[in-house]
């Protein structure tokens, strides 16, 4: 049985499944597709939870020549590597430090200005249609630090992002405790209030998905890998049989490069593999915001499911077996830091960052095949700018003027 719709999305992930609303909204029928039949059981299911109104600066690559040593030495609980991986990641790592110098820096901080300003609100529209906005909660997140070094060039940082907008309180060890009383550790911190957290980050996904459903959308499994350009628009093999479709938006995530090789595009996308388990509480104990323990290298946040324990970056081979050493390795360091108890997990989950060296997404029209547009690569920000960029695209597919310039997200930066 063949069926027919305006527009194809292939990725049922936080951004795919946001991006089908977005476009939806503007009128059109939507299918949103994903090889498991169901929303947000990949990348987005193991987030920290953090929809990050303060990232108005990327992530940069340290360059301080200690840091990058210890890098080397695969001794920084930041980061972990496989040596049999090295061929490949070593160019995209050197393409990611020459975008994080100044001059680019500032580019690219101006490209995501307006996306990242009108992550929230975007997030808060969606939420409240799909009867979700008890999941997104104004607690902001906390950045503990353990050196006054650390602390005094963060605080720095934040003169910047105050003059921006962003309110951001600088806490003594007295006023952390008043906040978090069961935190045993660090020698101050940073509270960054913008920013929203989300407790149950495949609840919201799988809520955005009902929504999508309830409102005429169709949700089908199928594999991206058969995707077919036809004489009017795209065609695909779904678990109901044939889909075509006039426009087909691209949203896989880490596997998206993968489906656009075989169409000509070449687009350098690196893979920063995590991991995350959560945990019980000692009796008693409660954490209330998200914590970034940055020289610890994890992040705690108080999930539904118990307290979620998130990993730095690790590079491997895509389809490489889990290697958890990060969670090992920062699992006792965490545990004198908050009263964590027993293991809920019955396995390490692992999920695998999209990520492009200049630390902007893939937004727009594919240049050379009518009809497919692109929306990937979101870094550590998928749930952040899933809402921002599915409106962004939403608006370019229909013909509307883009409330952000998306000239600077175009895949042609790639391509040469």
């Amino acid at each position: 049985m063949s069926q027919n719709v305006d527009v194809m999305v292939l990725g049922a992930g936080i951004v795919g499944t946001a991006s089908a609303l977005q476009i939806q909204a503007k009128g059109r029928l939507v299918a949103l597709i994903d090889l498991a039949g169901e929303a947000g059981r990949e990348t987005s299911y193991g987030n920290a939870g953090l929809i990050e109104r303060s990232s108005l600066t990327p992530y940069l690559l340290p360059m301080e020549p200690l840091t990058l040593l210890r890098y080397a030495l695969n001794s920084a609980p930041q980061v972990h590597y496989h040596v049999n991986a090295l061929i490949e990641t070593l160019p995209w790592i050197i393409a990611y430090g020459l975008n994080s110098r100044a001059a680019a820096k500032a580019r690219i901080g101006a490209a995501l200005l307006p996306v990242i300003s009108a992550c929230v609100t975007e997030h808060q529209v969606l939420m409240k249609a799909a009867g979700a906005l008890d999941l997104c909660r104004p607690t902001g997140w906390i950045k503990l630090f353990r050196s006054e070094r650390e602390l005094a060039k963060a605080a720095h940082e934040a003169e910047g992002l105050r003059a921006a907008g962003l309110t951001i309180d600088q806490l003594g060890l007295a006023d952390l405790a008043r906040l978090e009383p069961d935190l045993h550790g660090g020698i101050g911190a940073l509270h960054y209030r913008d920013p929203a957290f989300v407790p149950d980050p495949l609840g919201l996904t799988t809520a955005y998905a009902r929504h999508f459903e309830h409102s005429g959308g169709v949700m089908l499994s199928g594999d991206a890998r058969g995707l077919e350009q036809t004489s009017d628009g795209w065609r695909l093999m779904t678990s109901s049989g044939g889909l075509t479709a006039r426009q087909v938006l691209l949203a896989l995530g880490p596997w998206s490069a993968e489906i656009l090789r075989p169409l000509g595009y070449r687009v350098p996308l690196g893979i920063k593999r995590g991991y995350h388990m959560h945990y019980a509480t000692q009796p008693g104990a409660k954490l209330n915001h998200p914590v970034l323990d940055d020289e610890g290298g994890y992040l705690l946040a108080p999930m539904n499911q118990g307290i979620r324990l998130t990993t730095g970056a690790e590079f491997a081979r895509f389809e490489a077996p889990p290697t958890p050493v990060q969670l090992n390795a920062v699992e006792p360091v965490a545990r004198k830091l908050f009263p964590l108890a027993s293991r809920l997990d019955k396995d390490v989950w692992m999920g695998r960052r999209p990520c492009l060296p200049d630390m902007m997404p893939v937004l727009g029209e594919a240049p050379r095949h009518k009809g497919l547009w692109l929306n990937f690569g979101h870094q550590h920000h998928g749930l952040t700018l899933a809402a921002v960029t599915g409106r962004l695209v939403a608006e370019m597919m229909t013909g509307e003027t883009p409330f952000a310039n998306p000239a600077p997200f175009a895949i042609t930066r790639f391509q040469r």
